[in-house]
């Protein structure tokens, strides 16, 4: 049974892309652990290697396991189509690699996952990919920084560490002002607590290590198609709008239609660049979704509950987490994320540094370690691990100054997070 706008998210979560195995009956989708697959005949080969047939030829370009995790994940998303990667950085440049060209630039918000921003200041560099930075609290500042050279603006949904909401309508109208696309990395609200292409994105990112999967075991990333973009317009986007030689000269976007961006990123990118998920990564995260509904909301609830208690301890300074009533998110998180805010939020202690070692070093349930989206609790003191290596105006500067520590709230009874954080905040001076 479905309702009259097809099936719920939940359900979704559990069924979208999957069917008991043709084969053997199995339920549960099975994990394809092969390289290749066999033909039916060269004339068979020939269509698929020519896009005129659907269907496997080689792992690192398309899987039967992973073809329903990328189902399923667009499902969740409202997209048109995915396409899976070995991990969020992977798929990142998938995206931008089926965009730019060497010269090109894209407009990025400064509030994003650091490992993002390196990714964009160093690496893209080596392609000739230039990136400018805009403020997300300052609207004004994307419309400013577009140039004749600009082919796309990122964003994320819910910014990481600080629990940022951006207001993702307003960047997509300059986007669309722009006639290029909104990419919306959806990682730390998933599907579940936002949706971006209901407010204008494109093309919505996922690393699929975090909340997608969920369980702290595989990594992942994953590329949804919003197929609302003109990739024919003017010409700018010439791996979709021009004939291909590697395929007889097809043009992508005029054959695929509102799909094309997602082919694109797979036989021009996935195919050559080739970082491909593993099958058995696949199958996992794929386990991991269907509870998705499940944990997000629990990470959500519990996360307002520790905010809230944070918010009255004496040895707290401040506490960023947009689900509260007095945070300047609050409005926006309203609006894109009612649902609930997710499970990761950061908070100042008024001893600082010392302070902030003393507490990761102190606590018992929660894990010390790099990492966000686990269903147990995760907590990081970044100005003495992941950002030691900067200078304190370079830290803050990052939301990493010396008194922020950063919480990924797990799935645990909340009584007992609270309890564990109120232990370790006792020992510290």
């Amino acid at each position: 049974m479905t309702g009259e706008q097809g099936p719920g998210f939940s359900t979704l979560a559990v069924h979208a892309g999957a069917q008991p195995d043709p084969a053997t009956g199995a339920r549960a989708t099975p994990i394809y652990q092969t390289t290749s697959f066999v033909f039916d005949d060269v004339d068979h080969a020939a269509s698929l290697f020519g896009l005129q047939a659907f269907g496997n030829i080689y792992t690192r370009i398309t899987n039967p396991t992973t073809a329903v995790l990328e189902e399923r994940i667009a499902a969740l998303e409202g997209g048109t189509a995915a396409v899976a990667a070995a991990s969020g950085h992977a798929a990142q440049l998938l995206i931008f690699h089926t965009l730019l060209k060497p010269g090109d630039e894209f407009i990025a918000s400064r509030k994003l996952y650091g490992g993002s921003i390196n990714q964009f200041n160093h690496s893209f560099k080596s392609f000739g990919w230039d990136v400018v930075w805009a403020d997300p609290d300052d609207i004004a500042s994307f419309e400013a920084a577009v140039t004749p050279r600009t082919k796309a603006i990122f964003i994320e949904s819910l910014a990481n560490p600080g629990g940022v909401v951006t207001d993702i309508e307003a960047i997509a109208k300059v986007a669309k002002r722009a006639g290029v696309p909104l990419i919306v990395d959806n990682t730390l609200a998933t599907p579940y607590l936002c949706r971006p292409f209901e407010h204008g994105a494109d093309i919505v990112v996922h690393s699929m290590t975090k909340f997608l999967g969920g369980h702290g075991n595989s990594m992942g990333g994953a590329i949804v198609d919003g197929g609302n973009f003109d990739w024919s317009r003017e010409g700018r986007y010439p791996m979709l709008s021009e004939p291909r030689p590697e395929y007889g000269g097809m043009v992508l976007h005029e054959t695929f239609g509102n799909f094309a961006f997602a082919i694109a990123a797979r036989v021009l990118g996935l195919r050559d660049l080739g970082p491909a998920i593993s099958p058995m990564n696949a199958f996992l995260i794929l386990t991991g979704i269907e509870t998705l509904p499940l944990r997000m909301q629990r990470h959500s609830d519990n996360a307002m509950a520790v905010a809230e208690w944070l918010s009255g301890h004496d040895k707290v300074a401040w506490v960023s987490y947009a689900g509260l009533a007095g945070d300047r998110y609050h409005q926006l998180q309203q609006k894109y994320m009612p649902k609930g805010a997710g499970a990761v939020m950061t908070f100042g202690l008024k001893g600082g540094y010392d302070a902030g070692v003393s507490v990761v070093s102190n606590v018992e349930l929660f894990s010390h370690l790099a990492n966000i989206g686990d269903t147990r609790s995760l907590i990081i003191h970044p100005a003495s691990t992941t950002h030691r290596q900067l200078a304190d105006a370079q830290k803050i500067a990052a939301g990493a100054g010396p008194d922020v520590v950063r919480l990924s709230v797990g799935i645990e009874d909340a009584e007992d997070i609270i309890a564990d954080l109120d232990q370790a905040l006792a020992k510290t001076a």
